[in-house]
């Protein structure tokens, strides 16, 4: 559910003072806890370095993640694959298959020309 536009977007007055003294383009990355901070226009072309309660995640604000808040970007939980036995065999087929079909497609390439 979005805020009421009587309050206006939800912005952590101590990043804008940090983006405020950057310029645009600048690559240094802008470290910061704020993840209920929404993203506004003047933020696009920066790096975050966005707090996942671990470490700092970088991510490039775009011109489409205007409207949407920090911690949309930055992944809070570590996901561990799904099954047990049979997504391994099925995961240890498929790698065979690739490494297959990569030497078949390097194999004509290598045979000597007449």
């Amino acid at each position: 559910m979005s805020r009421s536009l009587k309050k206006g977007p939800v912005i952590d007055p101590k990043l804008m003072k940090k983006i405020s003294k950057l310029r645009a383009g600048d690559k240094t990355v802008i470290k910061t806890w704020s993840r209920a901070a929404s993203i506004t226009p003047e933020m696009v072309g920066f790096t975050f370095g966005v707090h996942n309660g671990r470490m700092h995640v970088p991510v490039v604000v775009v011109e489409n993640m205007v409207g949407h808040k920090l911690g949309e970007f930055s992944p809070t939980r570590k996901f561990t694959r799904h099954g047990g036995k049979m997504q391994k065999e099925m995961e240890i087929k498929k790698a065979e298959a690739e490494t297959a079909a990569a030497k078949a497609a390097q194999a004509p390439a290598a045979a000597p020309k007449k």
